[in-house]
């Protein structure tokens, strides 16, 4: 193989002779240096290209800051929560205050033995220690704070319930309890007992007591009760009659009108009637007995009982 050599300043030209070798050498210079070119290329746009170990690192940090994210949501919310329920059972705490100071009070007007009902300590507890509540002492927390006023809130229900159950008591028996007049204006115009028939002239026997005053005057229950009757009635005329319980009925008779029915609960001091003279009467009155066990007794006594 021959190379001619041309010397552009003298203007001559030489030729070299090239052996197989020689050959072999410029062939492979002639071809290396594109392919080498080509490569150089293609790493050096591989080395400005992200590798997958570097994809895969990035998406594992940013999952790490997602987690670490939803861990300090999650830690506020549980701050947040943990704020109200604190003050929740100091709002609960307060109303049981309330709550311990109104036991007492009642208590005290109902004059109860205040060692049956005391709503100045927390309740009484114990028993045997269990093996599952065997183990180390530990600090008082939220949770336990909770059962304790848990503890304390059913103690004091009880309480509370027994003692409503034994005011509602008392106070049906004071409601219950015949006494004063079944007037608010009139007097006395005839006793309990023998005597006189307005009407014929002659001794007969009175099984109550009249009230003479204002025709439609207001005629009242002198305890409380059911109403057993409350129309006309053969020479009453329009009467109400009241069942109080143990034994004891009271009767109004001669009334204008009458402003209960039967299977009213009255009251002790309501009005059931107004004043009149139905029946046989002979002018604005009422007409007033009192029974216990089915006999009529004196109303005397009992008007002139001193009301619990």
């Amino acid at each position: 193989m021959k190379v001619i050599v041309i010397n552009g300043g003298a203007g001559g030209a030489r030729a070299l002779e090239l052996g197989r070798w020689s050959r072999a050498v410029v062939s492979l210079c002639c071809l290396g240096l594109p392919l080498g070119m080509v490569g150089l290329g293609y790493f050096m746009a591989q080395a400005g290209q992200p590798t997958a170990r570097d994809v895969s690192l990035d998406s594992m940090q940013d999952e790490l800051d997602s987690q670490h994210q939803a861990v300090a949501d999650l830690r506020a919310s549980a701050q947040r929560k943990l704020q109200a329920l604190t003050l929740t059972v100091t709002e609960l705490e307060a109303r049981m205050v309330r709550l311990d100071a109104m036991g007492q009070r009642l208590t005290s007007l109902a004059g109860l033995d205040s060692g049956e009902f005391d709503f100045s300590r927390n309740p009484a507890l114990g028993g045997p220690l269990t093996d599952g509540a065997a183990g180390e002492l530990k600090e008082p927390s939220l949770n336990s704070e909770m059962q304790d006023l848990e503890r304390r809130m059913v103690d004091r229900k009880q309480q509370l319930d027994v003692l409503q159950s034994l005011l509602l008591n008392r106070q049906l028996a004071d409601d219950s309890y015949l006494s004063g007049r079944p007037v608010k204006k009139g007097w006395m115009s005839s006793p309990f007992g023998r005597r006189k028939d307005p009407f014929t002239g002659q001794s007969a026997w009175h099984e109550g007591v009249d009230f003479a005053g204002s025709k439609g005057a207001d005629v009242v229950a002198v305890a409380a009760g059911v109403v057993t009757w409350s129309g006309d009635r053969y020479g009453y005329g329009e009467m109400v009659e009241v069942s109080h319980g143990g034994g004891y009925t009271t009767r109004y008779a001669h009334n204008q009108e009458n402003k209960v029915k039967v299977g009213d609960l009255v009251k002790k001091g309501q009005v059931v009637a107004q004043m009149g003279s139905s029946g046989r009467s002979t002018g604005p009155h009422v007409h007033y007995e009192v029974y216990k066990h089915g006999r009529a007794v004196d109303p005397a006594s009992y008007i002139h009982r001193s009301p619990r």
